[in-house]
């Protein structure tokens, strides 16, 4: 083992336990700036991201040392604490975790964060509530290779254990900001993007627009699509045609098809 530092922790009342488990609550976790990641893929995904970890927590006989060597070797100072059985149980959302749980600091996810290219292209998440839909879409925005994800009204914080899961570690690889609606419509405006906005009323079929440029799609929840913020500030609505029984579709995958219009028109 390459591990500046190794302590064990064996007791549920232990302090430094207590704090982890806090970690669950999301106000605690934008309190502290810091959230708990569990997965081999997602650990690895956070590496690649460049998050900043804070500390390790392991399972002596399930870890990967290959990670923990990797996790060392780039935080040299970091300290790596090995749990028992009952302890890292009571620490994980799901067995499949590789025995090893990391502590990263969250970053801060404003607009200001963002550097925007040139002929850019966004997507934009208004009130999307489920943490599986938020992760999927930014599986999505990863396989896509798009240049940033905006959320506005998003009710769940980012670092939620199901968002972490189900993007399978991409919200730490795409690049995300957190905004209100008229905070993002004038970063928009002043930086030249030309918005559509996904609507069923008086919208052009999807593939007929224009997606070179600066370019943001915005999508919204299903029950209530995007609110009349948007269709009032968009260039343009467009719209899925919806062939069948139902007219919404989940917003992943409206999303997903509309982002690869775009990147088709792009050249990918």
């Amino acid at each position: 083992m390459n591990f500046q530092t190794k302590h064990s922790i064996t007791s549920s009342a232990n302090p430094k336990f207590k704090f982890l488990l806090q970690l669950e609550k999301s106000k605690f976790r934008k309190e502290q700036q810091l959230a708990l990641v569990e997965g081999e893929k997602e650990i690895e995904m956070a590496l690649a991201g460049q998050s900043e970890f804070h500390s390790v927590y392991f399972l002596q006989e399930k870890a990967k040392h290959s990670v923990l060597n990797q996790i060392s070797n780039k935080f040299k100072n970091i300290e790596f604490i090995e749990l028992n059985q009952a302890l890292f149980s009571k620490l994980t959302y799901r067995e499949t975790t590789g025995g090893i749980i990391a502590c990263i600091k969250t970053p801060s996810h404003h607009l200001s964060d963002l550097k925007i290219q040139k002929n850019a292209l966004l997507l934009i998440v208004e009130g999307v509530e489920k943490p599986g839909n938020l992760g999927a879409i930014l599986r999505t925005a990863d396989a896509c290779q798009i240049d940033a994800v905006i959320g506005t009204h998003i009710p769940s914080d980012l670092y939620n254990p199901n968002i972490i899961r189900s993007s399978l570690g991409t919200v730490f690889t795409v690049p995300v900001a957190l905004s209100s609606n008229q905070e993002l419509q004038e970063w928009l405006s002043k930086n030249n993007f030309k918005t559509y906005c996904t609507n069923l009323h008086q919208a052009s079929d999807y593939h007929l627009s224009d997606y070179k440029g600066n370019i943001a799609i915005v999508v919204g929840t299903e029950a209530t699509g995007v609110s009349k913020d948007w269709i009032g500030f968009a260039d343009q609505n467009i719209k899925i045609p919806m062939l069948g029984k139902i007219d919404s579709m989940n917003v992943s995958v409206a999303a997903a098809i509309v982002l690869y219009e775009a990147k088709r028109q792009r050249g990918f």
